[in-house]
């Protein structure tokens, strides 16, 4: 009786965790989207108001305004040839990120995001990019 009950705690949390990874895959999907098209554009719909931006360790602070220039200008240097997102997270505050592989024409990026909310929606709050992974 108690295996089968401990079984059956088992299955329901692994339930929970892999159905809040897949909500956490769908927050992601339009981020993933909007980088293998390389259009800072509707990236920067998902940007907060506030970004930071990392490029291998050189971290800064931008609006989303900003932000969306400085990411226009790396995918000019930098087109993607692919990219997707291999895992995903969350912290214990909740907060989601997801880790990522870009392939762009000047090297390899391993790719770090950030969300938080705002106002209701999931909203980029950090981009990472170091090259080499």
């Amino acid at each position: 009786m108690k295996r089968n009950f401990f079984l059956a705690l088992a299955l329901v949390w692994g339930l929970f965790v892999s159905v809040g990874a897949l909500a956490q895959g769908e927050a992601f999907g339009p981020v993933r989207n909007a980088i293998r098209a390389s259009s800072s554009r509707e990236l920067a719909d998902y940007f907060a108001p506030s970004v930071e931006l990392s490029f291998d360790g050189d971290k800064q602070s931008y609006s989303a305004t900003q932000a969306e220039f400085v990411m226009r200008d790396f995918f000019a240097k930098n087109a993607p040839a692919s990219f997707d997102f291999i895992h995903y997270g969350g912290s214990n505050e909740g907060t989601p990120y997801a880790v990522g592989k870009y392939n762009g024409k000047n090297g390899a990026y391993r790719m770090f995001v950030k969300m938080k909310t705002v106002n209701g929606s999931m909203k980029i709050a950090t981009i990472s990019f170091d090259k080499g992974d």
